[in-house]
């Protein structure tokens, strides 16, 4: 861990919203507020931890990669 103020203190928490950013919001057209409200939280589970491509698997997904382990 870094100290507070440290130029890694949020590299994780940045990098997510990256992802989320370019997979998700600038993928889709919300009709209104709520309905990115109500999209938003199905993200991580979803897309990023079933069927995002992931360099650590071999450029596979995760449910691909756990399915043949």
């Amino acid at each position: 861990m870094s100290p507070t103020g440290g130029p890694n203190d949020n590299a994780a928490v940045e990098r997510f919203i990256k992802t989320l950013k370019h997979e998700e919001v600038y993928r889709r057209d919300y009709a209104t507020v709520q309905d990115a409200i109500d999209r938003h939280p199905h993200f991580p589970e979803e897309i990023y931890s079933r069927r995002r491509l992931h360099s650590a698997l071999g450029y596979g997904p995760p449910e691909e990669y756990e399915a043949v382990q």
